[in-house]
């Protein structure tokens, strides 16, 4: 059975820390899509890990951990991961797995990357300029370097010919960096990358089911960014979504058992695009202030407002959520008091589901203000000792949403978070 943790926002919800939580209950931790843009936050011993491609059960030395055909791999990126893990005492030789239907981001992605953006102008959608939206697009348009072929001896007649494609486009744009560091680098770490386990995914995947093995799949970014269901154009190029789960790493729906919804206890959004309950004052500050809210993978200030459960309530519809996680209720324990997005109001009519385009359309959140906390929740260890206050907030959140809060993450350790 295959079990999945997801974001339900906008990413940055905290999944590298549930998943980690999460991993000594698994044999097989896997992330099934995404590339470099994830930033997936640890604290091991003490120390702040931040993962971008490796799966977030690697610190459990006795877990297998696959990187899925769905997800697109910068070598650059995971020699240097690979690297601060080892330094930390893991073999990831040993633990580490990689399909060889992953395909790969060549240097020439993050220039045609930077050159799409730059030639967007005031309609940029905030892209991290890793290289993962034309890496997708050469998936899908059947152009793509996938690691199997890293043990082809044509592998680089294959890179050139795909670089040399890249270049036309690049002089359409006018686009003139040079990236020969870049290919050196990139390079030097293929000849890594040919060193760890590169596998056949479904066949050792299906393989670890049949024998009874439990499977967590590890979603990046977050739903609302999904390529099909997010705010589109304002997303990512990949399906974030449990659906993706399937694609990402060659198993049937039917395997698919509990699916972990993760929320923020409020909401931020990285980038451009549309961002409801977005606050412009000084809670919105206050709230990134509090929350540190800038991104693990860019350092950009993140957008801060009040939890959207219109959209966590479309959330927990398209993926299947059978049990939300709550991060960063910590972060409110200053606030007297608190609002929550419980509708829209757009062109004159009162709605609340997520339409067809929030681009474009001004939209006004309808509020419903809770009384705050006020007290510090981050020494609490047990649900009889949360406020009286947290658990009308959550108790809301459930009835409105249908879906039980069944843990609330009240601080960045291990240890930090809450059974209810």
């Amino acid at each position: 059975m295959v079990d999945v943790i997801l974001g339900l926002q906008w990413g940055d919800e905290g999944k590298g820390k549930i998943v980690d939580y999460f991993a000594p209950n698994y044999d097989v931790i896997a992330r099934f899509q995404g590339g470099p843009n994830a930033g997936h936050t640890l604290y091991v011993n003490g120390t702040k890990m931040v993962l971008h491609q490796i799966p977030s059960g690697i610190f459990h030395q006795d877990k297998i951990n696959i990187i899925g055909n769905g997800v697109v791999l910068d070598p650059v990126t995971l020699k240097k991961e690979c690297d601060a893990v080892a330094s930390m005492g893991i073999d990831v030789k040993k633990n580490l797995f990689i399909s060889e239907r992953t395909n790969i981001i060549i240097p020439s992605h993050r220039a045609l990357d930077k050159a799409s953006e730059l030639s967007k102008g005031e309609g940029k959608i905030g892209s991290t300029l890793k290289g993962i939206g034309p890496a997708y697009m050469d998936k899908t348009g059947r152009n793509a370097l996938r690691v199997g072929d890293l043990l082809d001896k044509k592998f680089i007649s294959k890179y050139i010919a795909l670089r040399m494609k890249h270049q036309k486009i690049l002089d359409s744009y006018n686009f003139n960096e040079d990236i020969s560091e870049m290919e050196s680098e990139f390079f030097e770490c293929i000849e890594f990358l040919k060193t760890l386990n590169i596998i056949n995914c479904e066949y050792f995947l299906n393989d670890q089911i049949a024998k009874g093995k439990k499977v967590l799949a590890e979603g990046a970014q977050g739903s609302m960014l999904d390529i099909d269901f997010g705010t589109f154009p304002f997303v990512t190029s990949s399906n974030t979504i449990s659906a993706g789960v399937c694609t990402g790493l060659g198993i049937s729906p039917k395997q698919i058992g509990e699916v972990f919804g993760i929320s923020k206890a409020y909401c931020t959004r990285v980038g451009s695009g549309p961002f409801p309950t977005e606050l412009h004052d000084a809670k919105g500050e206050e709230l990134r202030k509090i929350g540190s809210e800038f991104g693990a993978t860019t350092g950009r200030p993140r957008r801060c407002g009040w939890i959207d459960l219109v959209a966590l309530k479309y959330a927990c519809m398209i993926n299947g959520v059978t049990q939300i996680i709550m991060t960063k209720a910590d972060i409110l324990d200053s606030f007297e008091t608190l609002d929550l997005g419980i509708a829209y109001e757009m062109e004159g009519k009162q709605i609340d589901y997520v339409p067809f385009q929030l681009v474009g359309t001004p939209v006004t959140p309808v509020w419903k203000t809770m009384q705050g906390w006020n007290t510090d929740s981050t020494k609490m260890k047990s649900a009889s000792e949360l406020p009286a206050t947290m658990n009308s907030y959550i108790e809301f959140i459930n009835t409105y949403l249908g879906v039980p809060v069944k843990f609330v993450s009240n601080g960045p350790g291990r240890d930090q978070i809450v059974h209810l």
